[in-house]
C-alpha cells in the first residue's frame, strides 16, 4: 500500500465551496467573454499540448470557476461535453451575487449574452437576471435587496403562483 503524504491545508480559494467546472467549445473565447461581460479575472491557464485550453481558472465576483475546452482530451475518452454539443441544453445554472445586477446585465448583453429574464425584483428578496452566455451556459446574477423569512417566502410564492 502506498504511503500517504502529509496533510496540506486546503487553499482558501477552494475551502468553502463546490467549485463549478464547465466545459466549452472555445475556452479562450469564453474567458474573454467572461472578462468583458462579468468583470472576471483570469487566474491561470494550462494550455493543452495539441492546442486549446486543458484547464483554466477565473474569478467571477468572489467565486472561482474552472473551465476548459471539451475536446482537448478526447484521446482519454473523457465524458465531458459542452452545451453546444448537447443541442444547447444544460442541467446546471451558475448563481453569482453581485452589487449591481442591472449594470452587470447591460454589460453582459453588450458583450454577447442572451438575456432570458431581464433584471427584476423577485419574491425571494433578490433582484435577479437570468442569461445564457455564448458557450450555452446559464447564469443567474442576483443583487440582495432584503432578508425574507421562510414564512414570508412561502406567502409570496403562493401569491405569485
Amino acid at each position: 500500500m502506498a504511503e500517504r503524504t502529509t496533510h496540506i491545508e486546503i487553499p482558501d480559494r477552494y475551502r468553502y465551496a463546490v467549485i463549478p467546472h464547465i466545459m466549452v467549445e472555445d475556452a479562450a473565447a469564453a474567458i474573454d467573454f467572461y472578462q468583458r461581460a462579468f468583470g472576471a479575472r483570469e487566474d491561470f491557464r494550462i494550455d493543452a499540448p495539441g492546442g486549446g485550453i486543458l484547464h483554466a481558472e477565473i474569478t467571477v465576483g468572489r467565486s472561482a470557476l474552472m473551465l476548459g475546452d471539451a475536446g482537448v482530451d478526447e484521446a482519454a475518452g473523457t465524458p465531458f461535453a459542452a452545451p453546444t454539443s448537447l443541442g444547447g441544453g444544460t442541467s446546471v445554472m451558475l448563481h453569482v451575487f453581485v452589487p449591481d445586477v442591472d449594470s452587470l446585465a447591460e454589460r453582459a448583453e453588450a458583450a454577447g449574452a442572451e438575456i432570458l429574464q431581464p433584471p427584476k425584483d423577485m419574491f425571494h428578496g433578490d433582484r435577479t437576471v437570468v442569461l445564457r452566455d455564448p458557450s450555452g451556459h446559464l447564469w443567474v446574477f442576483l443583487t440582495h435587496l432584503e432578508d425574507v423569512s421562510e414564512e414570508e417566502l412561502r406567502r409570496r410564492l403562493a401569491a405569485a403562483g
